[in-house]
C-alpha cells in the first residue's frame, strides 16, 4: 500500500487488510482502491466509466515549437455522455497496459486463424475455478506463456483439475530453458512469487503439466466445437487438438492517443530512454530493477511523464511498489520539490533467480494431437 494512500486512508477510519495476506485483484480493489476512491478529496476529481482519447498542447500539433512548453495540455475523453476535453498544466498517463494483450505470434502478430478462433481464446488470467469454470472443466486447455501470469492460470486449472480429472492441461513455452520462469524460488525475496516457481516446478515433477517446448504457433484452425493447433515443437511440426487457449505472453502499451505528444521511446522496449536499459529482458535475467523516477522517465514533451506499468513498455518486470515510487518522484517534481523528485526512497528486491544453480530444460518430442509425455524436472531448489 503506497504511504500517502495509507496516510489518507488512515485519517477515514479506514481498517487496513492484513498486512501479510496475498490479495487477489479483486480484493485490492475492494479492500485498497474503492475506499481511496471514495474519499471525498479524491471522489470530487474522479471520472470513471471515461476513456482518454486524445492528448495534446492547446493550439500546437506535434511539430509546432513557439510557445510550446508554456501551453496548457487539453486531455480529450468520451464518456456516456459523450466527448469532453479538460486543460491541464501536467499530464500523467498512468493507463496501463492490461486491455493490450500480446498476441500467440512469437513474431509479434497474431497468428493465422487467431481472430476467428477469439471466442476460444482467452487473454491474461480468465477465473478457471470461478466465474469461467464452465469453459475449462473437463477440457483439453492449451496455456501459452513463460511468466508468472502462466504459473497462475496452470496452477488454477491444477486445482480445477481436482475437481474435475477429465481436465488436461498443456503448458506451451517459446523457449526450452524455463529457469527464469521458475523464479528464484526460496532465493525470492517475495515469497509469494518464489512459491509459484516451487509450486510449478513440483507440478512438472509430479507429471500434472504436459509441458510443449520450445513451441510456436503457425496457425489455429475451428474443428467443430474444439480448435486445432498448428505449431513447431522443438523445430518440427506438431498438431494439438485443444479444447480452448489461453494466452499470457504479455502485453504491450496503447500510444495511439498519444500521437501529438512528444515522447521519447526505446526502439525495443517501448519505455523511455533512459529506463530501457534497466529493464530490458534481454539483458537482465533476475529481473532486478533499481528504483527510479522522474530522471529516469522524462520524455521531450516538459510536464508529461508515463507512469505504472505502461512506462516499462513492454518489459515483464514492474511491481506495485515500483510504481509507487515513480508517482511520489513525479508528483514532487511537479510541485516544484525537485530535490525530493530525485531522492531514492525505495529498494526493490531480489529475485534470486540469477544465482540458480542447473538450469531446468523441457525436451521436446514429437507428436500429434496426444502431446508428448510429461518431460523429467530437476526439482532441486
Amino acid at each position: 500500500i503506497d504511504a500517502a494512500a495509507r496516510a489518507l486512508l488512515d485519517r477515514s477510519g479506514w481498517t487496513a487488510p492484513d498486512s501479510q495476506g496475498l490479495p487477489t485483484g479483486g480484493e485490492i480493489v475492494r479492500d485498497y482502491l474503492a475506499p481511496l476512491g471514495r474519499l471525498p478529496a479524491i471522489a470530487a476529481n474522479l471520472k470513471l466509466g471515461a476513456e482518454v482519447t486524445a492528448i495534446t498542447r492547446q493550439g500546437h500539433d506535434k511539430v509546432a515549437n513557439d510557445g510550446r512548453k508554456d501551453a496548457p495540455f487539453v486531455i480529450r475523453y468520451r464518456d456516456t455522455g459523450g466527448e469532453h476535453r479538460v486543460l491541464a498544466r501536467a499530464a500523467i498517463d498512468a493507463s496501463g497496459t492490461w486491455w493490450r494483450p500480446n498476441p500467440i505470434g512469437v513474431d509479434g502478430l497474431p497468428v493465422v486463424g487467431e481472430g476467428e478462433a477469439s471466442a476460444r481464446i482467452a487473454y491474461g488470467i480468465p477465473d478457471v475455478v470461478g466465474k469461467a469454470r464452465e469453459d475449462y472443466a473437463g477440457k483439453r486447455i492449451l496455456v501459452i506463456g513463460g511468466g508468472h501470469s502462466a504459473i497462475n492460470v496452470a496452477l488454477a486449472l491444477m486445482e480445477l483439475q481436482d475437481a474435475a480429472p477429465g481436465t488436461e492441461i498443456f503448458w506451451a513455452l517459446r523457449h526450452a530453458s524455463i529457469e527464469r520462469l521458475l523464479g528464484g524460488g526460496l532465493n525470492d525475496q517475495l515469497p509469494e512469487r518464489g512459491a509459484l516457481g516451487l509450486a510449478a516446478r513440483q507440478a512438472m515433477a509430479d507429471g500434472r503439466l504436459n509441458m510443449l517446448a520450445p513451441f510456436a504457433v503457425n496457425g489455429i484452425e475451428r474443428q467443430g466445437e474444439g480448435l486445432v493447433v498448428d505449431a513447431n515443437l522443438g523445430g518440427k511440426p506438431f498438431n494439438l487438438a485443444i479444447d480452448r487457449i489461453v494466452v499470457t505472453t504479455g502485453f504491450r502499451p496503447d500510444l495511439s492517443f498519444l500521437s501529438e505528444i512528444r515522447i521519447a521511446l526505446d526502439h525495443a522496449v517501448e519505455a523511455p530512454p533512459a529506463l530501457a536499459p534497466l529493464i530490458d529482458p534481454n539483458y537482465h535475467s533476475c529481473g532486478t530493477v533499481p528504483a527510479h523516477g522522474i530522471a529516469e522517465l522524462a520524455h521531450p514533451e516538459p510536464g508529461f511523464t508515463i507512469v505504472g506499468s505502461k512506462s516499462y513498455g513492454r518489459a515483464p518486470t514492474f511491481l506495485m511498489a515500483t510504481g509507487y515510487e515513480q508517482v511520489r518522484s513525479v508528483v514532487a517534481d511537479i510541485a516544484g520539490d525537485h530535490a525530493a523528485a530525485r531522492e531514492v526512497r525505495l529498494v526493490l528486491p531480489e529475485t534470486g533467480v540469477c544465482s540458480a544453480v542447473g538450469v531446468v530444460t523441457v525436451s521436446a518430442s514429437a507428436g500429434c494431437c496426444g502431446g508428448p509425455a510429461p518431460a523429467p524436472v530437476d526439482a532441486c531448489c
